[in-house]
């Protein structure tokens, strides 16, 4: 095949176009952004280099000039729309900036629904990626902490976003499937967990619905667990969970020593 490498290679390191001739047609931009419409209307399956080249108005062939493999063609996308990633003046609140970093990864995910299905540390090192990366940890900045921890931290958010907008894409994709409306089902379900509950086979879920009832506020719980990913780097002593230090338990040691001495003076 026309342009395949026999070994593995980065398609940033190559020229925009292998071999002789005029001067290339289209560039990788204009070969993601067919790409990415393609996806977004189809979804990630709906992508080959046939429909791409369709797209474009070229002959499959002609496009393995340009991207050697369709791994290649998904590189290109998740870069694309990389480039959508807001990069403003940090704060000073590495807080605020990873929160507001969470929820612009979220909405770059729905407006691309195929996204978390590329979501890879493989194709995380293209050029926008990479200024995406940078931003995050020059947010990051004011963080006491190495930087291994705090790409650790930026990968964590990200792979929490990913996880939660994949669900929420799941459940309405399935939704969309249905014959009845999606409140007939949760109502058809609650009535069967409210009977299973009941026979007191389950009691700490039934005290479970008994503390919240709900309806779940699904909003709260994607803030929440952000908040729960930057609390467990938050340093120690200043609100979050953070690494025990050195002398972390000594306080407890001390007290135990303290109680032990006055029982041995009582007796």
């Amino acid at each position: 095949m026309a342009g395949r490498a026999a070994v593995p290679e980065v398609i940033w390191a190559r020229p925009e176009r292998t071999g002789r001739g005029p001067k290339p047609a289209y560039s990788r931009a204009d070969i993601a952004a067919a790409a990415v419409r393609i996806a977004d209307a189809g979804g990630l399956d709906a992508v080959s280099m046939r429909h791409v080249a369709a797209e474009l108005g070229c002959g499959t062939m002609s496009l393995y000039n340009y991207v050697p493999r369709k791994e290649d063609l998904y590189e290109l996308m998740v870069d694309a729309v990389s480039a959508e990633h807001e990069l403003w003046e940090p704060s000073g609140d590495w807080r605020a900036d990873m929160v507001r970093v969470g929820h612009q990864t979220r909405d770059l995910m729905r407006r691309h629904p195929w996204l978390p299905r590329l979501m890879s540390g493989i194709y995380g090192f293209s050029p926008h990626a990479l200024r995406y990366l940078e931003h995050c940890l020059t947010c990051l900045d004011p963080l006491e902490a190495s930087y291994g921890t705090k790409m650790e931290l930026v990968a964590m958010l990200n792979a929490v976003v990913t996880m939660y907008v994949s669900n929420e894409l799941a459940t309405a994709e399935r939704t969309r499937s249905l014959p009845w409306s999606e409140e007939q089902e949760t109502a058809v379900r609650i009535a069967y967990l409210g009977g299973q509950v009941a026979t007191g086979a389950y009691p700490r879920m039934a005290a479970a619905f008994q503390e919240d009832a709900g309806p779940i506020d699904l909003e709260a719980v994607f803030e929440r667990a952000l908040t729960r990913v930057l609390d467990g780097f938050e340093p120690r002593g200043r609100g979050g969970a953070g690494r025990p230090g050195p002398c972390a338990g000594r306080g407890a040691e001390t007290d135990r020593g303290a109680e032990t001495d006055r029982g041995a003076r009582t007796d």
